[in-house]
Protein backbone atom coordinates (compact mmCIF):
# COMPACT_ATOMS: atom_id res chain seq x y z
CA UNK A 1 0.00 0.00 0.00
CA UNK A 2 2.84 2.77 0.52
CA UNK A 3 4.66 1.48 -2.62
CA UNK A 4 1.18 2.41 -4.22
CA UNK A 5 0.75 5.87 -2.64
CA UNK A 6 3.91 7.00 -3.48
CA UNK A 7 3.54 6.15 -6.92
CA UNK A 8 0.86 8.84 -6.53
CA UNK A 9 2.21 12.54 -7.49
CA UNK A 10 1.12 16.07 -8.49
CA UNK A 11 1.90 18.58 -10.68
CA UNK A 12 0.92 22.19 -11.94
CA UNK A 13 -1.12 22.46 -14.84
CA UNK A 14 1.27 24.37 -16.56
CA UNK A 15 4.04 22.02 -15.99
CA UNK A 16 2.37 18.97 -17.43
CA UNK A 17 2.16 21.50 -20.79
CA UNK A 18 5.72 22.10 -20.60
CA UNK A 19 5.89 18.34 -20.21
CA UNK A 20 3.85 17.81 -23.32
CA UNK A 21 5.33 20.75 -25.70
CA UNK A 22 9.19 19.04 -24.77
CA UNK A 23 7.78 15.55 -25.86
CA UNK A 24 8.36 14.46 -22.03
CA UNK A 25 4.88 13.83 -22.05
CA UNK A 26 3.71 11.11 -25.60
CA UNK A 27 0.36 9.53 -25.98
CA UNK A 28 0.84 5.74 -27.03
CA UNK A 29 -0.18 4.54 -30.13
CA UNK A 30 -3.18 2.66 -28.29
CA UNK A 31 -4.48 6.33 -27.64
CA UNK A 32 -7.60 6.88 -29.74
CA UNK A 33 -8.09 10.34 -31.25
CA UNK A 34 -8.58 13.40 -29.84
CA UNK A 35 -12.39 13.61 -29.39
CA UNK A 36 -13.31 16.13 -27.16
CA UNK A 37 -16.01 19.20 -28.43
CA UNK A 38 -15.40 22.68 -27.45
CA UNK A 39 -17.75 23.26 -25.51
CA UNK A 40 -16.31 19.93 -23.16
CA UNK A 41 -13.39 22.39 -23.04
CA UNK A 42 -15.26 25.17 -22.12
CA UNK A 43 -16.85 22.96 -19.31
CA UNK A 44 -13.32 21.91 -18.57
CA UNK A 45 -12.07 25.32 -17.73
CA UNK A 46 -15.03 26.29 -16.31
CA UNK A 47 -14.32 23.13 -13.53
CA UNK A 48 -10.94 24.51 -12.51
CA UNK A 49 -11.76 27.79 -11.70
CA UNK A 50 -14.79 26.49 -9.24
CA UNK A 51 -12.29 24.60 -7.82
CA UNK A 52 -13.99 21.24 -8.82
CA UNK A 53 -11.60 18.34 -8.99
CA UNK A 54 -10.40 16.79 -12.83
CA UNK A 55 -9.74 13.50 -11.63
CA UNK A 56 -6.49 11.55 -11.62
CA UNK A 57 -4.44 10.95 -14.74
CA UNK A 58 -2.38 8.00 -15.49
CA UNK A 59 1.41 7.98 -16.91
CA UNK A 60 3.45 5.22 -17.23
CA UNK A 61 7.09 5.68 -17.74
CA UNK A 62 8.88 4.30 -20.47
CA UNK A 63 12.29 3.12 -19.80
CA UNK A 64 12.67 -0.15 -21.65
CA UNK A 65 14.72 0.36 -24.54
CA UNK A 66 12.47 -2.75 -26.44
CA UNK A 67 9.46 -0.41 -26.06
CA UNK A 68 10.89 3.01 -27.14
CA UNK A 69 12.27 0.96 -30.33
CA UNK A 70 9.21 -1.40 -30.85
CA UNK A 71 6.04 0.57 -29.96
CA UNK A 72 4.66 4.17 -31.80
CA UNK A 73 4.34 7.09 -30.09
CA UNK A 74 2.65 10.67 -30.57
CA UNK A 75 2.61 14.47 -29.93
CA UNK A 76 -0.06 15.72 -28.50
CA UNK A 77 -2.65 17.72 -30.80
CA UNK A 78 -2.15 21.68 -30.40
CA UNK A 79 -3.85 22.96 -33.59
CA UNK A 80 -7.47 20.83 -33.83
CA UNK A 81 -9.17 21.53 -36.83
CA UNK A 82 -12.21 19.43 -37.56
CA UNK A 83 -11.69 16.61 -40.13
CA UNK A 84 -9.03 17.97 -41.74
CA UNK A 85 -6.29 18.20 -38.59
CA UNK A 86 -7.85 15.76 -36.22
CA UNK A 87 -4.82 12.78 -35.93
CA UNK A 88 -1.22 13.02 -33.43
CA UNK A 89 1.92 13.25 -35.22
CA UNK A 90 4.32 10.58 -34.64
CA UNK A 91 7.27 10.85 -32.59
CA UNK A 92 10.28 8.30 -33.12
CA UNK A 93 11.66 7.21 -30.23
CA UNK A 94 14.71 4.60 -30.18
CA UNK A 95 16.25 2.52 -27.33
CA UNK A 96 18.64 5.85 -26.76
CA UNK A 97 15.57 8.09 -26.08
CA UNK A 98 15.81 9.73 -22.78
CA UNK A 99 12.90 8.12 -20.53
CA UNK A 100 9.76 9.48 -21.19
CA UNK A 101 6.03 9.13 -19.77
CA UNK A 102 3.22 8.35 -21.96
CA UNK A 103 -0.58 9.16 -21.04
CA UNK A 104 -2.61 6.02 -20.44
CA UNK A 105 -5.35 8.11 -19.15
CA UNK A 106 -5.85 11.47 -19.32
CA UNK A 107 -5.60 12.57 -23.02
CA UNK A 108 -8.70 14.34 -23.51
CA UNK A 109 -8.36 16.40 -20.85
CA UNK A 110 -4.34 17.03 -21.18
CA UNK A 111 -4.87 17.86 -25.26
CA UNK A 112 -7.76 20.10 -23.79
CA UNK A 113 -5.48 22.09 -21.74
CA UNK A 114 -3.43 22.54 -24.22
CA UNK A 115 -5.20 23.59 -26.52
CA UNK A 116 -6.90 25.79 -24.74
CA UNK A 117 -3.91 27.39 -23.06
CA UNK A 118 -1.86 27.29 -26.37
CA UNK A 119 -3.53 26.12 -29.28
CA UNK A 120 -6.82 26.69 -31.84
CA UNK A 121 -9.70 24.63 -32.01
CA UNK A 122 -11.91 24.77 -35.43
CA UNK A 123 -15.19 23.34 -36.07
CA UNK A 124 -17.59 23.27 -39.21
CA UNK A 125 -20.24 26.26 -39.33
CA UNK A 126 -23.51 24.75 -40.18
CA UNK A 127 -24.62 24.49 -43.88
CA UNK A 128 -21.44 24.69 -45.13
CA UNK A 129 -19.42 22.00 -47.16
CA UNK A 130 -16.52 19.86 -45.53
CA UNK A 131 -13.61 22.71 -48.04
CA UNK A 132 -10.75 23.18 -45.65
CA UNK A 133 -10.57 27.01 -45.65
CA UNK A 134 -10.79 29.63 -42.97
CA UNK A 135 -14.30 30.72 -44.18
CA UNK A 136 -15.59 26.87 -43.55
CA UNK A 137 -13.87 26.38 -40.48
CA UNK A 138 -12.88 29.39 -38.69
CA UNK A 139 -9.47 29.28 -36.22
CA UNK A 140 -10.69 29.22 -32.37
CA UNK A 141 -9.06 30.89 -29.39
CA UNK A 142 -10.29 30.31 -26.40
CA UNK A 143 -11.48 33.78 -24.35
CA UNK A 144 -12.74 34.33 -20.75
CA UNK A 145 -15.44 36.22 -19.97
CA UNK A 146 -14.66 39.12 -17.13
CA UNK A 147 -17.70 41.47 -17.19
CA UNK A 148 -19.66 39.20 -15.11
CA UNK A 149 -20.62 35.66 -13.53
CA UNK A 150 -22.05 33.83 -16.36
CA UNK A 151 -25.81 33.29 -16.17
CA UNK A 152 -27.64 31.65 -19.06
CA UNK A 153 -30.99 29.29 -18.49
CA UNK A 154 -30.51 28.19 -21.86
CA UNK A 155 -27.30 26.35 -21.29
CA UNK A 156 -27.32 23.54 -18.94
CA UNK A 157 -23.40 23.48 -18.20
CA UNK A 158 -24.59 25.19 -15.19
CA UNK A 159 -21.34 27.17 -15.85
CA UNK A 160 -20.30 30.04 -13.51
CA UNK A 161 -17.16 31.05 -15.74
CA UNK A 162 -18.40 31.82 -19.73
CA UNK A 163 -15.07 30.57 -21.08
CA UNK A 164 -15.81 30.75 -24.98
CA UNK A 165 -14.05 29.36 -28.39
CA UNK A 166 -14.30 32.45 -30.50
CA UNK A 167 -12.75 33.22 -33.81
CA UNK A 168 -11.29 36.69 -34.81
CA UNK A 169 -14.72 37.49 -36.67
CA UNK A 170 -16.69 36.37 -32.95
CA UNK A 171 -14.42 38.48 -31.29
CA UNK A 172 -14.53 41.49 -33.14
CA UNK A 173 -18.03 41.57 -33.28
CA UNK A 174 -18.43 40.76 -29.61
CA UNK A 175 -16.30 44.22 -29.01
CA UNK A 176 -17.98 46.35 -31.22
CA UNK A 177 -21.39 45.17 -29.29
CA UNK A 178 -19.77 46.12 -25.82
CA UNK A 179 -21.33 43.72 -23.87
CA UNK A 180 -18.78 41.79 -22.77
CA UNK A 181 -14.87 42.04 -22.07
CA UNK A 182 -13.20 38.91 -23.57
CA UNK A 183 -9.54 37.59 -22.53
CA UNK A 184 -7.98 35.36 -24.69
CA UNK A 185 -5.94 32.85 -22.63
CA UNK A 186 -3.00 33.21 -24.96
CA UNK A 187 -2.40 36.35 -23.25
CA UNK A 188 -1.66 34.17 -20.28
CA UNK A 189 1.66 33.30 -21.24
CA UNK A 190 3.38 37.01 -22.18
CA UNK A 191 4.21 37.13 -18.89
CA UNK A 192 7.56 35.99 -16.94
CA UNK A 193 5.79 35.51 -13.55
CA UNK A 194 3.12 36.53 -11.49
CA UNK A 195 4.29 39.86 -10.50
CA UNK A 196 4.15 41.57 -14.05
CA UNK A 197 0.98 39.65 -14.82
CA UNK A 198 -1.07 41.67 -11.36
CA UNK A 199 0.98 44.37 -13.09
CA UNK A 200 -0.54 44.19 -16.08
CA UNK A 201 -4.67 43.28 -14.59
CA UNK A 202 -4.54 46.24 -12.18
CA UNK A 203 -3.68 48.55 -15.03
CA UNK A 204 -6.65 47.67 -17.31
CA UNK A 205 -10.04 49.54 -16.91
CA UNK A 206 -12.75 46.47 -17.03
CA UNK A 207 -16.04 46.92 -16.56
CA UNK A 208 -16.46 44.82 -14.01
CA UNK A 209 -12.98 45.52 -12.37
CA UNK A 210 -13.39 43.96 -8.83
CA UNK A 211 -14.86 40.87 -10.95
CA UNK A 212 -12.21 40.68 -13.34
CA UNK A 213 -9.00 41.28 -11.42
CA UNK A 214 -10.09 38.02 -8.64
CA UNK A 215 -11.04 36.22 -11.80
CA UNK A 216 -7.56 36.91 -13.58
CA UNK A 217 -5.84 36.12 -10.49
CA UNK A 218 -7.27 33.10 -9.40
CA UNK A 219 -6.80 31.68 -13.73
CA UNK A 220 -3.42 32.27 -13.54
CA UNK A 221 -2.38 30.48 -10.25
CA UNK A 222 -5.00 27.50 -11.08
CA UNK A 223 -2.98 27.02 -14.22
CA UNK A 224 0.94 27.94 -12.59
CA UNK A 225 0.94 27.96 -8.58
CA UNK A 226 -1.75 25.23 -7.94
CA UNK A 227 -0.75 21.30 -7.97
CA UNK A 228 -4.25 20.49 -9.53
CA UNK A 229 -2.75 17.52 -11.92
CA UNK A 230 -2.73 14.74 -9.68
CA UNK A 231 -1.69 11.63 -11.12
CA UNK A 232 -0.65 7.68 -10.89
CA UNK A 233 2.42 6.71 -12.40
CA UNK A 234 2.99 3.40 -13.51
CA UNK A 235 6.85 1.78 -13.89
CA UNK A 236 6.07 -1.56 -15.17
CA UNK A 237 7.20 -2.39 -18.82
CA UNK A 238 4.89 -5.31 -19.97
CA UNK A 239 2.91 -3.71 -23.17
CA UNK A 240 0.01 -6.24 -22.31
CA UNK A 241 -0.55 -5.33 -18.72
CA UNK A 242 -0.82 -1.72 -19.46
CA UNK A 243 -2.89 -2.34 -22.26
CA UNK A 244 -5.54 -3.77 -19.60
CA UNK A 245 -4.72 -1.24 -17.91
CA UNK A 246 -5.61 1.59 -20.40
CA UNK A 247 -8.98 -0.46 -21.46
CA UNK A 248 -9.87 -0.75 -18.05
CA UNK A 249 -9.40 2.56 -16.94
CA UNK A 250 -10.90 4.37 -20.48
CA UNK A 251 -14.03 2.22 -19.73
CA UNK A 252 -15.31 5.42 -18.05
CA UNK A 253 -15.14 9.41 -18.75
CA UNK A 254 -15.73 9.93 -22.14
CA UNK A 255 -17.11 6.15 -23.44
CA UNK A 256 -14.84 4.27 -25.37
CA UNK A 257 -16.79 2.09 -27.35
CA UNK A 258 -15.83 -1.42 -28.84
CA UNK A 259 -14.41 0.07 -31.92
CA UNK A 260 -12.35 1.77 -29.37
CA UNK A 261 -10.83 -1.02 -28.18
CA UNK A 262 -10.61 -2.56 -30.54
CA UNK A 263 -8.69 0.37 -32.53
CA UNK A 264 -6.29 -0.12 -29.62
CA UNK A 265 -5.72 -3.45 -30.06
CA UNK A 266 -4.18 -3.46 -33.60
CA UNK A 267 -2.28 -0.62 -33.13
CA UNK A 268 -0.42 -2.33 -30.08
CA UNK A 269 0.08 -5.26 -31.83
CA UNK A 270 1.00 -3.92 -36.08
CA UNK A 271 4.39 -3.36 -36.95
CA UNK A 272 2.99 -0.61 -39.23
CA UNK A 273 2.02 2.74 -37.50
CA UNK A 274 -1.58 2.22 -37.98
CA UNK A 275 -2.85 5.37 -37.36
CA UNK A 276 -1.02 7.01 -39.84
CA UNK A 277 -2.28 4.00 -42.65
CA UNK A 278 -5.80 4.28 -41.27
CA UNK A 279 -5.56 7.84 -41.59
CA UNK A 280 -4.32 7.93 -45.11
CA UNK A 281 -6.99 5.97 -45.97
CA UNK A 282 -9.69 7.48 -45.12
CA UNK A 283 -8.01 10.78 -46.81
CA UNK A 284 -7.31 9.25 -49.91
CA UNK A 285 -11.60 8.05 -49.62
CA UNK A 286 -12.28 11.65 -49.53
CA UNK A 287 -10.98 12.49 -52.70
CA UNK A 288 -13.54 10.02 -54.24
CA UNK A 289 -16.92 11.70 -54.83
CA UNK A 290 -18.05 15.00 -55.01
CA UNK A 291 -18.75 15.87 -51.98
CA UNK A 292 -15.82 13.19 -51.05
CA UNK A 293 -16.96 9.80 -49.35
CA UNK A 294 -15.74 9.81 -45.64
CA UNK A 295 -14.81 6.71 -43.63
CA UNK A 296 -13.39 6.43 -40.65
CA UNK A 297 -12.04 3.62 -38.16
CA UNK A 298 -14.91 2.05 -37.42
CA UNK A 299 -15.84 1.59 -40.99
CA UNK A 300 -12.08 0.37 -41.37
CA UNK A 301 -12.64 -2.08 -38.81
CA UNK A 302 -15.68 -3.49 -39.21
CA UNK A 303 -14.72 -4.39 -43.15
CA UNK A 304 -11.73 -6.06 -41.72
CA UNK A 305 -14.14 -8.35 -39.70
CA UNK A 306 -16.19 -9.08 -41.98
CA UNK A 307 -12.96 -10.21 -44.10
CA UNK A 308 -11.19 -12.56 -41.48
CA UNK A 309 -12.95 -12.73 -38.37
CA UNK A 310 -16.14 -15.44 -38.09
CA UNK A 311 -18.02 -12.90 -35.69
CA UNK A 312 -18.07 -9.42 -37.05
CA UNK A 313 -19.11 -7.66 -33.75
CA UNK A 314 -16.88 -5.39 -32.07
CA UNK A 315 -15.93 -7.66 -28.86
CA UNK A 316 -12.13 -8.07 -27.93
CA UNK A 317 -11.93 -11.38 -28.21
CA UNK A 318 -12.74 -11.44 -31.83
CA UNK A 319 -9.99 -9.56 -32.31
CA UNK A 320 -7.55 -12.44 -32.03
CA UNK A 321 -4.02 -12.21 -32.29
CA UNK A 322 -4.15 -14.41 -35.95
CA UNK A 323 -6.92 -12.03 -37.20
CA UNK A 324 -4.90 -8.86 -36.36
CA UNK A 325 -1.74 -10.73 -38.29
CA UNK A 326 -4.12 -11.80 -41.04
CA UNK A 327 -5.00 -8.19 -41.29
CA UNK A 328 -1.66 -6.45 -41.55
CA UNK A 329 0.04 -9.12 -43.89
CA UNK A 330 -2.67 -8.49 -46.35
CA UNK A 331 -3.33 -4.32 -45.30
CA UNK A 332 -2.01 -2.98 -49.17
CA UNK A 333 -5.04 -5.30 -50.38
CA UNK A 334 -7.29 -4.45 -48.06
CA UNK A 335 -6.98 -0.63 -48.15
CA UNK A 336 -6.79 -0.57 -52.13
CA UNK A 337 -10.25 -2.98 -52.51
CA UNK A 338 -11.75 -0.48 -50.08
CA UNK A 339 -10.25 2.53 -52.30
CA UNK A 340 -11.81 0.69 -55.32
CA UNK A 341 -15.01 0.16 -53.91
CA UNK A 342 -15.65 3.84 -53.59
CA UNK A 343 -14.64 4.45 -56.48
CA UNK A 344 -16.85 2.08 -58.51
CA UNK A 345 -19.92 3.56 -56.49
CA UNK A 346 -18.55 7.25 -57.61
CA UNK A 347 -19.01 5.81 -61.15
CA UNK A 348 -22.80 5.04 -60.25
CA UNK A 349 -22.87 8.82 -59.50
CA UNK A 350 -22.90 8.20 -55.57
CA UNK A 351 -21.50 10.48 -53.24
CA UNK A 352 -21.03 11.37 -49.52
CA UNK A 353 -24.45 13.22 -49.58
CA UNK A 354 -26.69 11.22 -52.02
CA UNK A 355 -24.83 7.67 -50.05
CA UNK A 356 -25.84 7.86 -46.51
CA UNK A 357 -25.25 3.52 -45.68
CA UNK A 358 -21.86 3.44 -45.45
CA UNK A 359 -21.99 -0.39 -44.41
CA UNK A 360 -23.81 -0.95 -47.99
CA UNK A 361 -19.93 -0.49 -49.54
CA UNK A 362 -19.02 -3.28 -46.95
CA UNK A 363 -20.17 -6.33 -49.04
CA UNK A 364 -18.79 -4.70 -52.81
CA UNK A 365 -15.21 -4.57 -50.83
CA UNK A 366 -15.60 -8.13 -49.52
CA UNK A 367 -16.67 -9.38 -53.17
CA UNK A 368 -13.48 -7.17 -54.94
CA UNK A 369 -11.46 -8.92 -51.94
CA UNK A 370 -12.79 -12.25 -52.38
CA UNK A 371 -12.50 -12.56 -56.28
CA UNK A 372 -8.99 -10.96 -56.77
CA UNK A 373 -10.35 -8.23 -58.79
CA UNK A 374 -9.46 -4.89 -57.61
CA UNK A 375 -7.10 -3.97 -59.93
CA UNK A 376 -9.68 -4.45 -62.74
CA UNK A 377 -12.87 -3.50 -61.45
CA UNK A 378 -12.42 0.27 -62.30
CA UNK A 379 -9.82 -0.29 -65.15
CA UNK A 380 -11.70 -0.44 -68.00
CA UNK A 381 -16.10 -0.12 -68.11
CA UNK A 382 -16.51 -3.10 -70.28
CA UNK A 383 -14.95 -5.60 -67.64
CA UNK A 384 -16.82 -7.52 -65.09
CA UNK A 385 -19.88 -5.35 -66.78
CA UNK A 386 -22.58 -7.88 -65.96
CA UNK A 387 -21.03 -8.19 -62.28
CA UNK A 388 -20.68 -4.23 -62.04
CA UNK A 389 -24.55 -4.37 -63.30
CA UNK A 390 -26.11 -6.46 -60.55
CA UNK A 391 -24.14 -4.83 -58.04
CA UNK A 392 -25.58 -1.25 -58.77
CA UNK A 393 -28.74 -2.74 -58.82
CA UNK A 394 -28.34 -4.60 -55.31
CA UNK A 395 -26.65 -1.43 -53.80
CA UNK A 396 -29.39 1.23 -55.12
CA UNK A 397 -32.46 -1.60 -53.49
CA UNK A 398 -30.55 -1.87 -50.31
CA UNK A 399 -30.20 1.66 -49.57
CA UNK A 400 -33.78 2.08 -50.71
CA UNK A 401 -35.02 -0.57 -48.69
CA UNK A 402 -32.80 0.71 -45.31
CA UNK A 403 -31.36 -2.52 -44.65
CA UNK A 404 -28.89 -1.19 -43.41
CA UNK A 405 -30.57 1.14 -40.69
CA UNK A 406 -30.40 -1.39 -38.25
CA UNK A 407 -28.98 -4.64 -36.89
CA UNK A 408 -26.58 -4.77 -40.14
CA UNK A 409 -24.07 -7.14 -38.37
CA UNK A 410 -26.93 -9.71 -39.15
CA UNK A 411 -27.41 -8.12 -42.73
CA UNK A 412 -23.32 -8.33 -43.38
CA UNK A 413 -22.95 -11.84 -41.93
CA UNK A 414 -26.13 -12.79 -43.99
CA UNK A 415 -25.01 -11.48 -47.12
CA UNK A 416 -21.14 -12.38 -46.57
CA UNK A 417 -22.35 -16.36 -46.20
CA UNK A 418 -24.60 -15.61 -49.55
CA UNK A 419 -21.25 -14.48 -51.30
CA UNK A 420 -19.25 -16.98 -49.95
CA UNK A 421 -21.27 -19.84 -51.51
CA UNK A 422 -20.88 -18.41 -54.84
CA UNK A 423 -17.28 -17.18 -54.53
CA UNK A 424 -16.43 -19.50 -57.57
CA UNK A 425 -18.52 -17.61 -59.86
CA UNK A 426 -18.10 -14.95 -61.97
CA UNK A 427 -21.06 -13.18 -60.49
CA UNK A 428 -22.53 -11.03 -57.59
CA UNK A 429 -25.66 -13.34 -56.68
CA UNK A 430 -28.11 -10.85 -56.37
CA UNK A 431 -31.29 -13.28 -56.25
CA UNK A 432 -29.46 -15.56 -53.79
CA UNK A 433 -28.82 -12.45 -51.34
CA UNK A 434 -32.75 -11.29 -51.65
CA UNK A 435 -33.84 -15.09 -51.20
CA UNK A 436 -31.69 -15.04 -48.03
CA UNK A 437 -33.74 -11.64 -46.26
CA UNK A 438 -37.23 -12.25 -47.94
CA UNK A 439 -38.49 -14.16 -44.82
CA UNK A 440 -37.84 -10.79 -43.17
CA UNK A 441 -39.62 -7.88 -43.54
CA UNK A 442 -37.49 -5.22 -42.15
CA UNK A 443 -34.74 -6.75 -44.18
CA UNK A 444 -36.65 -7.89 -47.26
CA UNK A 445 -35.28 -6.14 -51.35
CA UNK A 446 -38.58 -7.07 -52.26
CA UNK A 447 -40.89 -3.78 -52.78
CA UNK A 448 -44.79 -3.62 -53.36
CA UNK A 449 -46.90 -0.63 -54.51
CA UNK A 450 -47.14 1.42 -51.64
CA UNK A 451 -43.38 1.61 -51.58
CA UNK A 452 -43.11 2.15 -54.92
CA UNK A 453 -45.44 5.22 -54.85
CA UNK A 454 -43.62 6.53 -51.92
CA UNK A 455 -40.44 6.43 -53.52
CA UNK A 456 -41.87 8.44 -56.62
CA UNK A 457 -42.94 10.99 -54.43
CA UNK A 458 -39.25 11.83 -53.11
CA UNK A 459 -38.00 15.63 -53.80
CA UNK A 460 -34.98 16.16 -56.08
CA UNK A 461 -32.68 16.89 -52.67
CA UNK A 462 -33.90 14.02 -51.00
CA UNK A 463 -30.93 11.35 -50.46
CA UNK A 464 -33.06 8.30 -51.02
CA UNK A 465 -33.59 10.57 -54.27
CA UNK A 466 -30.76 9.40 -56.53
CA UNK A 467 -30.87 5.76 -55.94
CA UNK A 468 -34.67 5.61 -57.15
CA UNK A 469 -33.27 7.56 -60.52
CA UNK A 470 -30.39 5.34 -61.17
CA UNK A 471 -32.42 2.28 -61.05
CA UNK A 472 -35.26 3.83 -63.59
CA UNK A 473 -32.18 4.39 -65.76
CA UNK A 474 -30.46 1.41 -65.44
CA UNK A 475 -30.29 1.11 -69.05
CA UNK A 476 -27.51 4.26 -69.14
CA UNK A 477 -23.80 3.33 -69.31
CA UNK A 478 -22.66 4.80 -66.12
CA UNK A 479 -18.99 3.89 -66.15
CA UNK A 480 -18.77 5.91 -68.74
CA UNK A 481 -20.62 9.61 -67.97
CA UNK A 482 -21.34 11.58 -65.36
CA UNK A 483 -24.90 12.01 -64.67
CA UNK A 484 -26.96 14.62 -63.09
CA UNK A 485 -30.34 15.36 -61.88
CA UNK A 486 -32.59 17.98 -63.61
CA UNK A 487 -35.96 19.06 -63.61
CA UNK A 488 -38.19 18.24 -67.01
CA UNK A 489 -40.14 21.16 -66.75
CA UNK A 490 -37.86 23.87 -65.02
CA UNK A 491 -38.03 24.68 -61.82
CA UNK A 492 -37.61 28.06 -62.46
CA UNK A 493 -41.35 28.54 -63.81
CA UNK A 494 -42.77 26.90 -61.25
CA UNK A 495 -41.26 29.65 -58.69
CA UNK A 496 -41.44 32.54 -60.46
CA UNK A 497 -45.60 31.23 -61.39
CA UNK A 498 -48.00 33.84 -61.23
CA UNK A 499 -51.36 33.33 -61.13
CA UNK A 500 -53.75 34.92 -64.11
CA UNK A 501 -57.08 36.10 -63.77
CA UNK A 502 -58.55 32.90 -65.90
CA UNK A 503 -57.15 30.13 -63.77
CA UNK A 504 -58.92 28.67 -60.62
CA UNK A 505 -57.30 29.07 -57.40
CA UNK A 506 -56.91 24.83 -57.72
CA UNK A 507 -55.43 24.90 -60.88
CA UNK A 508 -52.72 28.28 -59.65
CA UNK A 509 -52.42 25.86 -55.99
CA UNK A 510 -51.32 22.62 -58.35
CA UNK A 511 -48.43 24.37 -60.20
CA UNK A 512 -47.00 26.26 -57.12
CA UNK A 513 -47.16 23.07 -55.28
CA UNK A 514 -43.57 21.62 -54.82
CA UNK A 515 -45.14 17.92 -54.42
CA UNK A 516 -46.23 18.14 -58.06
CA UNK A 517 -42.88 19.74 -59.73
CA UNK A 518 -39.87 18.88 -57.64
CA UNK A 519 -40.72 15.23 -57.21
CA UNK A 520 -39.86 11.94 -59.24
CA UNK A 521 -42.14 12.10 -62.03
CA UNK A 522 -40.63 15.61 -62.80
CA UNK A 523 -36.86 14.96 -62.56
CA UNK A 524 -34.74 12.65 -64.97
CA UNK A 525 -31.11 11.83 -65.16
CA UNK A 526 -28.92 14.13 -67.61
CA UNK A 527 -25.19 13.71 -68.95
CA UNK A 528 -23.20 16.70 -68.40
CA UNK A 529 -23.30 18.11 -72.03
CA UNK A 530 -27.25 17.38 -72.03
CA UNK A 531 -27.78 18.91 -68.79
CA UNK A 532 -25.99 21.96 -69.92
CA UNK A 533 -27.78 22.58 -72.57
CA UNK A 534 -31.14 22.19 -70.96
CA UNK A 535 -31.03 24.62 -67.90
CA UNK A 536 -34.24 26.26 -67.87
CA UNK A 537 -35.34 25.82 -71.38
CA UNK A 538 -39.00 25.04 -71.37
CA UNK A 539 -39.35 21.06 -71.47
CA UNK A 540 -41.09 21.60 -75.46
CA UNK A 541 -38.30 23.69 -76.92
CA UNK A 542 -35.56 21.47 -75.07
CA UNK A 543 -36.89 18.30 -76.43
CA UNK A 544 -37.85 19.88 -80.14
CA UNK A 545 -34.04 21.26 -80.45
CA UNK A 546 -31.94 18.83 -79.25
CA UNK A 547 -34.28 16.16 -80.96
CA UNK A 548 -34.60 13.81 -77.49
CA UNK A 549 -34.80 10.31 -77.08
CA UNK A 550 -37.93 10.24 -75.78
CA UNK A 551 -37.36 6.55 -74.64
CA UNK A 552 -34.62 7.30 -73.37
CA UNK A 553 -35.45 9.81 -70.97
CA UNK A 554 -38.10 7.47 -70.42
CA UNK A 555 -41.27 10.83 -71.39
CA UNK A 556 -44.40 9.60 -72.46
CA UNK A 557 -45.21 9.97 -75.75
CA UNK A 558 -48.97 10.45 -75.65
CA UNK A 559 -48.84 13.71 -73.86
CA UNK A 560 -48.68 17.66 -75.03
CA UNK A 561 -45.04 18.79 -73.56
CA UNK A 562 -46.66 22.43 -73.37
CA UNK A 563 -46.03 23.26 -69.66
CA UNK A 564 -49.87 24.46 -70.10
CA UNK A 565 -50.57 21.02 -70.06
CA UNK A 566 -48.22 20.33 -66.78
CA UNK A 567 -51.10 18.44 -64.95
CA UNK A 568 -51.55 15.62 -67.56
CA UNK A 569 -47.68 15.38 -68.05
CA UNK A 570 -47.01 14.83 -64.52
CA UNK A 571 -50.04 12.17 -64.11
CA UNK A 572 -48.86 10.09 -67.65
CA UNK A 573 -45.08 10.46 -66.73
CA UNK A 574 -46.05 8.85 -63.06
CA UNK A 575 -47.27 5.93 -64.65
CA UNK A 576 -44.75 5.30 -66.82
CA UNK A 577 -42.06 5.77 -64.23
CA UNK A 578 -44.05 3.41 -62.37
CA UNK A 579 -44.17 0.31 -65.00
CA UNK A 580 -40.58 0.93 -65.26
CA UNK A 581 -39.69 0.84 -61.23
CA UNK A 582 -41.94 -2.31 -60.95
CA UNK A 583 -40.49 -3.97 -63.84
CA UNK A 584 -36.88 -3.27 -62.45
CA UNK A 585 -37.44 -4.47 -59.03
CA UNK A 586 -39.39 -7.50 -59.68
CA UNK A 587 -36.82 -8.97 -61.71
Amino acid sequence: MADLIQNFKATTINDALTNIASSKYLLPAIQRKFVWKSEQIEKLFDSIMQGYPINTFMLWKITDSSIKNNHMFYDFLLHFKEHFHENNEHHATNARSEDFYAVIDGQQRLTSLYVGLQGTYAYKLPRVWYIDCEENFPTRKLYLDLSGEYHDDNDERTMKYNFKFLSKSDYEKAIEKGEQEWFVLHDLYKFSDEDEFLEYVYSREWKNKAFAKKTLSSLYRKIFKESLITYYQEDIQEIDKVLDIFIRTNRGGEPLSYSNLLMSFVTAYWQKDTRTEFQRLCDQVFTIGNPGFMIDSDFILKTCLVLFSRDIKFRLNNFKTEVVSEIEHNWDRISRCIREAFKLIESWGFNYSNMKARNAVIPIVYYIYKHGIESTINDNPLKHKAEKDIMRKWFCISLLRHVFGGQSDYVLKGIRDVLNEHVDEARFPFDEIKDAFKGNQAKSLSFNEEVIDGLLSLHKDDPSCYPVMALIYSHFDFGNQVYHKDHLHPAAYFINFKKDESMTDEEYNFYKDRENWDTMPNLQLLNGTLNESKNDKPLEEWIRERNIDLDNQLIPKDVSFDVKNFKEFIIKRKMLLKERLMAIVSK
